[in-house]
């Protein structure tokens, strides 16, 4: 089966409306903070919707299936480590920022450090959030190239114009509306594409659960202690980490905390938004599991030279029935335009608030030409760098290891400056640099000891320690008051 003229039509609907639904807030953007903060009026769910939006891109879509497909479900440990941190946010991230009259996640660092701490953070994030643009534009316009066959500049140039249209005109709140649509869309499509395998198998649903069991597809990991490898328990201290980075420092998330009506329904879309995502991902993870008895109980189906990453893009466009194909493409590219759309205005937002209000005071006008003038240069960079992708992969993959490394300390620094209230500036600047270099030496010398996911474990870890036990130790020799 090829893809039809309905499938077609649904998928041209999808990135026409979104488009147009987007820039149908532009009449709400009177100020900076109707731009960043949707003047903070929405509702809790579609906050939360678009914080799960947040989570799942185009390349966590495919690749959560593609890795079920060719292992097991030990990627969902980090799943599983979500509401730990989405629990610990909402009872103490959610109303700490809340209480700061400041849209950035990064002015605490400079109340609490200096201005040092603030810039270095919003760079680490800015590096990360270009460098994420990109990435998802070029790893979105690979399968969609494969079932839509237009080439990957056509996708990467097409969705990413969409996705600066509807950023820039709509503002945050566009961004957050869109993401709560386009976080359903997927969702439908997962469940859609999980109940079609499901009774797709030729003796029936039992026969998927028989063979998965037989070939061990549902483990979680081994429960050892190695840390050379993803065990479970290396996986959920990692999930741990991460997403207590991606709640308590990450403006993608601060953002949202400020943009609901009130500090409950704050809570409340924290804790939605991180649940929602377990048993969604449970889903993709059961669509990879599923694609695997599938083509098992179904042996020559599957062409030669057609795996891993690639079995499910196959199966989207030969498998499906007519018009779920046209769903499943535009879940796709809901899954991958929510990404770009949140760090194309959150990172507008720091580049305003961090750089250029510090410096003097803005009038209202001046505000809103800096975000519409950075939303649209950061997607045409990041469209730029999706481009880029096809021939420098290498280079680009060397700029995100080492923006990776140099983000890797903002945990860190954030949990030393709101649990370690004695540290101090030179303190704190002393633990981001042997955590910095730690970071490098684990992302950069192939050592093996330790997993790369305990990279991040290990760094925070140790800015903490050494920002704290350095003032402990300055205190005590009375190098320092308090």
């Amino acid at each position: 089966m090829e893809i039809t003229i309905l499938d077609f039509i649904i998928f041209i609907l999808f990135i026409v409306g979104t488009i147009l639904f987007g820039i149908s807030f532009f009449s709400k953007n009177r100020d900076a903070n109707d731009y960043t903060a949707a003047g903070g009026k929405l509702p809790a769910w579609v906050v939360g919707m678009s914080i799960f939006a947040t989570y799942v891109s185009s390349i966590s879509f495919l690749a959560l299936p593609g890795n079920a497909y060719m292992s097991n479900w030990n990627p969902f440990v980090f799943s599983l480590s979500i509401p730990i941190a989405s629990f610990i946010a909402a009872k103490y991230f959610v109303p700490f920022y809340r209480n700061i009259n400041s849209i950035s996640a990064y002015s605490f660092l400079e109340d609490r450090f200096g201005y040092w701490a603030r810039a270095y953070a919003a760079i680490c994030y800015l590096l990360t959030q270009v460098a994420r643009i990109g990435s998802v534009l070029f790893l979105m316009a690979l399968p969609l190239h494969t079932m839509l066959g237009w080439s990957v500049p056509t996708i990467i140039i097409v969705s990413g114009l969409c996705v600066v249209v509807y950023s820039v005109i709509g503002g945050i709140t566009a961004v957050i509306w869109n993401d709560a649509i386009q976080g359903i869309i997927l969702i439908v499509g997962a469940v859609t594409c999980a109940i079609v395998l499901l009774f797709s198998m030729p003796e029936g649903p039992a026969q998927l659960f028989s063979i998965a069991l037989e070939h061990d597809k549902f483990s979680l990991g081994n429960l050892g202690t190695d840390l050379a490898t993803p065990t479970f328990w290396v996986t959920l201290i990692y999930g741990i980490f991460i997403n207590l980075q991606n709640y308590g420092i990450d403006q993608n998330y601060v953002q949202r905390y400020k943009t609901a009506k009130d500090d409950k329904s704050a809570c409340s879309a924290a804790l939605f938004g991180g649940l929602l995502y377990v048993p969604v991902s449970m889903f993709f993870f059961f669509i990879g599991t599923a694609l695997f008895a599938y083509y098992m109980a179904n042996p020559g189906l599957l062409p030669e030279g057609i795996a891993n990453d690639a079995v499910f893009p196959y199966f989207i466009v030969h498998g499906l029935p007519t018009g779920v194909t046209g769903l499943l493409i535009a879940a796709i590219c809901a899954a991958g335009m929510s990404t770009v759309s949140t760090s194309i205005n959150s990172s507008a937002t720091i580049i305003l608030t961090d750089f250029f209000q510090h410096k003097k005071k803005l009038t209202d006008k001046q505000n809103m030409k800096i975000l519409y003038g950075t939303s649209f240069i950061l997607g045409i960079l990041g469209i730029g760098i999706g481009l880029a992708m096809m021939s420098v992969q290498s280079a680009l993959e060397a700029w995100w290891s080492l923006a990776g490394i140099f983000s890797g300390g903002m945990l860190g620094l954030f949990l030393l400056g709101y649990l370690a209230k004695k540290t101090r500036n030179i303190h704190a600047a002393i633990g981001v640099i042997c955590g910095v270099v730690l970071i490098a030496w684990m992302s950069l010398s192939n050592q093996t000891m330790f997993h790369n996911y305990l990279t991040i474990v290990f760094g925070t870890i140790l800015i903490f320690l050494v920002g704290f036990l350095m003032s402990l130790i300055i205190r005590k020799r009375g190098g320092e008051k308090d």
